[in-house]
């Protein structure tokens, strides 16, 4: 195709980005240039979101603001500084609540150029569409910040249930007959998690539904007497995606 027409009339601003490169031939040859090195900056951008690096996560994404910035794509280069200013300073919950959009807005810019270059379009699979028969995950935790930060992290790919305390979460227990693990707080008001891991021992419902304790509590004698129960593993706070991922790759295989 190569209308220039086509990129004004969808918003990427050619006018500035002719004014740096000078030349259209080059400008479409720096397009191609981003069309070969996107992907790999968009999984590079993904695992460090994951481990909670923030400091290369940001290297990453002020780099795509400004290749973003340089070609024009006006909103890409604004949600990618948004993102290099939150996770400067270390606002994970910023990054994991705007994550999808600045993916989406990438792709948008993707699926574009490739049009402007007469390529064929990419299939993706659809992102944030919860399926009816998603594993269920009750994360239960006395702060907002731990469930919420979870909810994120997981949501594309289970069902997220929460719990602010233990007898909010053995009311969601008795009434969940499917539910695929439970990520447990020990220290909360009211009925405190080994209350819970009490109710799982008595009722035989550690082989049905694999828990693994997440705690700031790290001191031996808490650890070692979580570990008399029939847990999955402990999780230390604070902890990043990755950490959680593998306590729930082994609830999978505990089962």
């Amino acid at each position: 195709m190569k209308d220039i027409n086509f990129l004004i009339s969808n918003g990427v601003d050619v006018n500035s980005s002719l004014e740096l490169f000078g030349d259209v031939n080059i400008y479409n040859e720096t397009l191609e240039d981003f069309l070969n090195t996107i992907d790999n900056k968009l999984s590079d951008i993904k695992k460090y979101k994951e481990e909670s690096d923030m400091k290369n996560y940001a290297i990453l994404v002020h780099s795509l603001k400004s290749d973003s910035k340089y070609l024009g794509f006006t909103k890409l280069a604004e949600l990618a500084y948004n993102h290099e200013m939150e996770s400067k300073a270390n606002n994970n919950l910023y990054v994991y609540d705007n994550y999808d959009e600045l993916v989406q807005e990438t792709n948008k810019m993707v699926d574009l150029v490739r049009s402007y270059l007469g390529k064929e379009p990419v299939v993706r699979t659809e992102v944030g569409t919860l399926s009816s028969n998603y594993k269920k995950i009750l994360v239960v935790d006395d702060s907002d910040i731990i469930r919420n930060l979870i909810a994120k992290m997981f949501s594309d790919e289970y069902k997220i249930i929460t719990a602010n305390d233990g007898k909010e979460a053995l009311d969601i227990v008795s009434n969940n007959d499917d539910l695929f693990g439970v990520l447990l707080d020990l220290n909360m008001p009211n009925v405190n998690g080994f209350a819970v891991l009490e109710y799982f021992k008595e009722h035989g419902l550690f082989s049905k539904i694999p828990v693994a304790i997440i705690t700031g509590d790290d001191t031996k004698e808490t650890i070692e007497k979580a570990f008399t129960y029939t847990i999955v593993d402990v999780l230390s706070k604070p902890f990043n995606e990755m950490n959680v991922r593998r306590v729930i790759t082994s609830m999978e295989n505990f089962k």
